[in-house]
């Protein structure tokens, strides 16, 4: 399978629109600036965009990612149309990434207007299903979710889409101040 050319998708259900995930792309920094980067998206992302510069400067990061091959960013897209992409509704994340390595990790987050419609689950079973296809002869064969305590949206999410709580995380200032949960899915053999 290609990595650069990754196109996933997931179905739609009877609330919310299907979803594309593909690559960052330049174009993509405007509707950046555009999201609604509430109290809950600043607080738990470690990147805040305010403007199309530290916008562009995000996307250069994510396409970096996969120019390296250690990190694999997609933006969700909810369809209008099948095959027609709508109105950005988040990011999905495969990082740390590296060959020949067991594990890597995943991470999400998804736009206000796109919270509580299965945005999150659906799009992190995407990536799920494509990192363990994309890179079965790498060994990969687990993939870690790590998130704040209190973020119990986080939580159900990563309970949604099957991957186990295993172990609570004590805080590790400063790249992470609070205490969190470890979760775990591995691939299906």
């Amino acid at each position: 399978m290609d990595k650069i050319a990754a196109r996933l998708e997931a179905d739609a259900t009877p609330s919310a629109p299907a979803l594309i995930l593909r690559p960052w792309n330049p174009a993509d920094a405007a509707g950046l600036v555009e999201l609604d980067w509430d109290d809950a998206l600043r607080r738990w992302t470690s990147s805040a965009v305010n403007d199309e510069a530290s916008a562009a400067r995000w996307v250069q990061d994510q396409q970096r990612g996969w120019e390296t091959g250690d990190r694999f960013g997609f933006a969700i897209v909810e369809t209008q149309a099948p095959g027609n992409e709508g109105q950005l509704a988040g990011h999905v994340v495969l990082k740390n990434v590296t060959a020949g390595a067991s594990s890597a990790e995943v991470g999400y987050w998804t736009a206000a207007h796109a919270r509580g419609r299965g945005v999150a689950p659906r799009a992190l079973q995407a990536l799920t299903d494509w990192a363990f296809t994309a890179f079965p002869g790498d060994g990969l064969t687990r993939l870690e979710l790590l998130h704040q305590v209190d973020n119990t949206a986080s939580c159900r999410v990563a309970q949604k889409s099957r991957y186990e709580l295993t172990r609570p995380l004590p805080a590790a200032p400063p790249a992470y101040p609070a205490a969190g949960h470890l979760h775990v899915r591995t691939r299906d053999l």
